[in-house]
């Protein structure tokens, strides 16, 4: 317990004393007296936390001043600063006679404030980390656990998962939009599973209120899941932001992160969006422009007795054919009428 709080970290002097003003802190205090907050301006500062209650930290400082001494004749522009860990204002004062650099002046308050903000900047590093760091095992397994569940309960090591395109799939059974937008992802990865020699695949996220939600919603799905039980669901929902579900976040095969709006790439692009990078999704684009500016923008067509306008869709099922259809495709304005382009059979209105 003692050694947590002999701490020193260095950090930008603009970002921590922007902090202290904000709490209301006006000056430091030295040996001497009070300084002004922009004498630390342009140094590199070292916060020390410390107690006077803490043999350890005892033991530590004098090793710091020494430090601080050597480092200051060599004229390095650097600052420490100690925050205290003390329970009251004499143990501060006593600690504080020891030291040749500045501290915060001691209220309770203020310095619990700042132990608690620096704690959430180190969670918030820790979940940065393992967004942007490339390393499929820090994101998907936690101590004790170094599997994902298939749909059958067979454990697969997330090892097992490195240089495939990963789909993190925050939702739930309880949720009607998550039903739907499962059916639509079943679809891709099954197509995936044949066309991309199975270099994709795809992690549940359960939102689900119990475990028999989640067994039901695992049960339809041909997927990997996190377990229900395991804290991961909450730490992945917290590290990618996940506001509402369902979402799809992507990971490329090097473990990082390629889009955290992989539902609508889906929804807009089915299959054909794989590898779900920019470039991939630049090309789509290109072909489907390339394919509506050969296409008459209205058509009048004998199986049907109103004009027919040219209309992006992300999905319908065509009238005629029946068959189901995606990206363009010739609608009514009056009723519920599509067809695809090569169902067409009549005359073109305007090109």
């Amino acid at each position: 317990m003692a050694r947590d709080n002999d701490q020193s970290k260095f950090i930008d002097s603009s970002d921590f004393l922007t902090v202290l003003a904000s709490e209301g802190v006006e000056f430091l205090l030295s040996r001497q007296g009070k300084v002004p907050l922009s004498s630390c301006g342009g140094k590199t500062i070292c916060l020390f936390f410390s107690a006077n209650w803490c043999r350890p930290c005892k033991t530590f400082t004098p090793q710091l001043v020494q430090l601080y001494d050597t480092l200051r004749t060599r004229g390095t522009e650097l600052e420490v600063i100690f925050i205290s860990f003390d329970h009251d204002e004499n143990g501060f004062e006593e600690h504080f006679k020891c030291m040749p650099w500045l501290a915060v002046p001691f209220d309770e308050t203020l310095h619990k404030k700042l132990r608690i903000r620096k704690r959430r900047e180190e969670l918030k590093a820790i979940d940065d980390s393992k967004r942007q760091g490339g390393k499929l095992e820090q994101l998907l397994a936690i101590e004790g656990r170094d599997y994902v569940l298939s749909r059958d309960h067979r454990k697969i090591t997330v090892s097992e998962l490195a240089g495939k395109t990963i789909g993190l799939y925050f939702g739930a059974h309880w949720c009607p939009p998550c039903r739907s937008f499962t059916s639509q992802l079943i679809e891709v990865y099954n197509e995936l599973k044949t066309t991309a020699n199975h270099c994709f695949e795809v992690v549940l996220v359960s939102t689900d209120r119990d475990h028999k939600e989640f067994d039901l919603n695992h049960s339809i799905m041909p997927w990997l899941a996190i377990p229900y039980e395991d804290r991961a669901r909450q730490d992945l929902c917290r590290i990618f932001n996940i506001k509402g579900i369902p979402a799809l976040v992507l990971i490329g095969p090097d473990g990082k992160t390629i889009s955290t709006n992989g539902k609508e790439m889906i929804s807009l692009y089915g299959a054909k969006a794989f590898p779900f990078t920019e470039s991939r999704i630049a090309e789509i684009e290109t072909a489907l422009k390339k394919e509506g500016d050969a296409l008459p923008r209205e058509v009048k067509d004998v199986k049907h007795e109103h004009e027919l306008k040219l209309d992006m869709a992300k999905a319908y099922v065509c009238d005629c054919c029946k068959m189901r259809g995606r990206f363009w495709a010739f609608s009514c304005d009056v009723c519920n009428y599509d067809l695809h382009p090569k169902c067409v059979e009549g005359i073109n209105l305007n090109l």
